[in-house]
């Protein structure tokens, strides 16, 4: 069943055209790689599907819920319980430790500090950071920092999570480390993962993949395992 269908988006950067009729379709605790050459439009499609960013056209629709539609605070509520993100390098804020980095998320849904800490520990611990907890982005390597966003993504045990080229800054080693311990998690927990990708290493580990070219068309990269998205 799927979980999110885009259906003909369009976006418009200035007179650039990112997003030109794409659709796609995610299924429930799949993991789908949408690769692509840099500038085709991929990380304008993440953040339509994640709702943050409005389509100037064509329609995302979440369990039900037209995503392109609802209200801002809505869509906040969403991105707070159902929807993790994961980006490229990490956007942890440089003035927290990592603890609270991780605990951030679920302070802001209400949780109290001493059990959103609590929570913080454990997937700093799962993802092999917790000795890492004290210290502030700046102080940790890009592996390691990594590897707390990608705590900070799951510690509200989404839905689904939207990882924007998640090893794009990190070396060989360390992204194959973070794609292990995101790919383990997500499937134990049954949790969609749409993941932005040029690296075909990284695609490799994704159930599904299709190939996102100049913002038009999505290609699945192998026909003959994988429906045509159009």
């Amino acid at each position: 069943m799927p979980v999110l269908t885009a259906e003909g988006l369009t976006k418009t950067h200035g007179r650039t055209e990112a997003l030109r009729g794409a659709s796609v379709e995610l299924r429930a605790g799949e993991i789908l790689a949408v690769s692509g050459a840099s500038g085709s439009g991929k990380s304008t499609l993440l953040h339509c599907l994640a709702g943050i960013t409005r389509p100037d056209g064509g329609s995302v629709v979440y369990a039900g819920q037209r995503l392109d539609t609802l209200p801002e605070k809505r869509l906040s509520e969403l991105r707070r319980t159902e929807f993790g993100v994961l980006f490229q390098f990490g956007q942890l804020i440089p003035e927290l430790t990592a603890l609270d980095n991780v605990a951030l998320p679920l302070m802001l849904a209400g949780i109290s500090r001493g059990a959103a800490h609590v929570r913080a520990y454990e997937w700093l611990e799962r993802f092999g950071v917790r000795g890492q907890s004290e210290l502030r982005p700046g102080e940790m390597s890009g592996g390691q920092a990594q590897r707390v966003a990608l705590a900070r993504a799951l510690v509200t045990e989404p839905k689904v999570v939207f990882a924007d080229e998640p090893t794009g800054a990190l070396d060989s080693l360390a992204s194959e480390d973070v794609m292990t311990a995101l790919t383990h998690t997500v499937r134990e927990a049954g949790t969609a993962v749409l993941l932005i990708t040029h690296d075909a290493q990284v695609a490799a580990y994704a159930d599904r993949e299709v190939e996102l070219r100049d913002g038009t068309v999505l290609v699945p990269s192998d026909a003959q395992a994988m429906e045509v998205v159009r």
